[in-house]
């Protein structure tokens, strides 16, 4: 087994249980972190034999502008996607920060963290 990271994908989107935060939006960061079996492509040197770290990130900026009251449910989106689309993945990991969040105190972000394996 291996470990892929995509870290500090940052995005605006629009996200949020006040009006407010879907009319205004917020950046957001989201950090990645896949395990498959890297063995096949560490000997043959080709793409097709890994987890495209494009793929993932795409699937990361596609589901962030899909607006959403809860974080949790753009993680649980993210992780969804990740399954249907990319075969080798074993087990990801999803964590989505909101950035300079609107509760009222100095607090650099909110962060929702989500793992989940692959069903046998």
């Amino acid at each position: 087994m291996g470990i892929i990271k995509v870290e500090n994908i940052r995005v605006y989107a629009f996200h949020g249980c006040l009006k407010e935060e879907t009319k205004i939006g917020s950046d957001y960061r989201v950090d990645l972190e896949v395990k498959a079996d890297l063995q096949d492509s560490a000997l043959s040197d080709e793409l097709k034999d890994t987890v495209d770290y494009v793929l993932l990130n795409n699937i990361v900026k596609e589901e962030m502008q899909q607006p959403s009251k809860l974080l949790e449910t753009v993680a649980k989106r993210i992780l969804t996607r990740i399954f249907n689309e990319d075969s080798l993945v074993r087990k990801a990991s999803v964590s989505v920060s909101k950035l300079n969040p609107p509760i009222g105190g100095d607090v650099e972000m909110v962060t929702i963290k989500m793992t989940e394996r692959r069903k046998k």
